[in-house]
């Protein structure tokens, strides 16, 4: 199903109708603040194997980012960090990044067999963190990348519908997406570590 929802005041029927759709262990493909997503619940297993199946990775060797709705999710998945990265992240979020950080038991066992990392993202896009807010708990996320030569990430939700409709149960029509990803900052030296350079600049947030 292809379904429009407007980010700059989502109707509330279309994101239950996404939540029902998430807690009955579907996939969907959902718009950020810098490319489209594919995602899941956390809490189902056998959504994340789906996932995985469709990027041809494995759970353990994938590098999924957690979308959370703001920062108090944040403090069950990864472990206790300091009074500055706190405040740095307050700065940051909700914005065009993906923090690493130490993972707790928290996370799925599926997903930290051999990492005991977490990327962590709060994007600054309405459609997204309302889903997350009304499902009740993060959403496990991955970018919807294209075999283009140019562009390196799918940008027309109509297009991405046509060739992943019959793999996902829901594709959210949020607008033209972008195609620059978001910047990835590792925390879990105690630094702050540019890990992929993309939309956001870290400069600005420190």
């Amino acid at each position: 199903m292809l379904l429009r929802i407007y980010p700059e005041n989502p109707n509330e029927k279309a994101i239950q109708q996404v939540v029902d759709v998430l807690k009955n262990g579907g996939l969907i493909i959902y718009p950020t603040d810098t490319i489209y997503g594919l995602g899941c619940d956390i809490t189902n297993h056998k959504a994340i194997e789906k996932i995985c199946q469709i990027r041809g990775i494995k759970p353990e060797k994938a590098n999924f980012s957690f979308i959370c709705h703001d920062l108090s999710h944040i403090s069950e998945y990864v472990k206790p960090i300091d009074t500055s990265v706190f405040r740095m992240l307050k700065k940051a979020l909700p914005g065009p990044y993906t923090f690493i950080f130490e993972a707790t038991n928290k996370v799925p066992k599926l997903l930290s067999s051999n990492k005991k990392t977490v990327g962590i993202r709060v994007p600054d896009n309405n459609i997204a963190r309302e889903i997350v807010n009304q499902l009740g708990n993060p959403i496990v996320s991955t970018s919807i990348r294209d075999e283009d030569e140019i562009l390196e990430y799918s940008t027309d939700p109509e297009l991405i519908y046509e060739k992943y409709r019959d793999s996902v149960d829901i594709v959210i029509d949020g607008g033209y997406g972008g195609n620059i990803a978001s910047t990835v900052i590792d925390c879990t030296t105690g630094d702050f570590n540019v890990v992929r350079q993309g939309k956001g600049n870290l400069t600005e947030i420190l």
